[in-house]
């Protein structure tokens, strides 16, 4: 019992949170997504990322691994998402490149308006 009572900070850390009620678009200032970087964000209750692989271009994934539901890690050095707890990692358009996970990762609409990402 104590054994579950010390690990369930790390479970909750690793687990997405609930279904939550915001729906409809998640603007994001493009200053928050530079060149090659990732920025996590909440998008309909669960944890979502938007990067900027190319100049210009911006792509939006869901952050939730498809193997176990883990939250993935941006690994800047190799330009692909870790998944802490099975070693899956994904591409920047969220493909499967290694490991466990069946599926890529979800990717969510994206649009530009001025100095504003659009994801939703």
């Amino acid at each position: 019992m104590l054994a579950v009572a010390a690990g369930w900070p790390l479970v909750r850390f690793l687990m997405p949170s609930g279904q939550g009620d915001s729906a409809g678009q998640v603007a994001i200032d493009r200053a928050q997504v530079a060149l090659g970087t990732a920025h996590l964000f909440e998008y309909q209750g669960r944890p979502a990322v938007v990067l900027q692989p190319v100049p210009g271009e911006f792509v939006a994934l869901s952050a939730v691994c498809t193997h176990l539901g883990c939250i993935v890690q941006w690994q800047e050095e190799e330009s692909q998402f870790l998944c802490p707890c099975h070693a899956g990692r994904f591409s920047t358009d969220g493909s499967v490149v290694s490991g466990p996970p069946p599926k890529p990762l979800e990717t969510l609409p994206v649009t530009l308006d001025g100095d504003q990402v659009l994801v939703g």
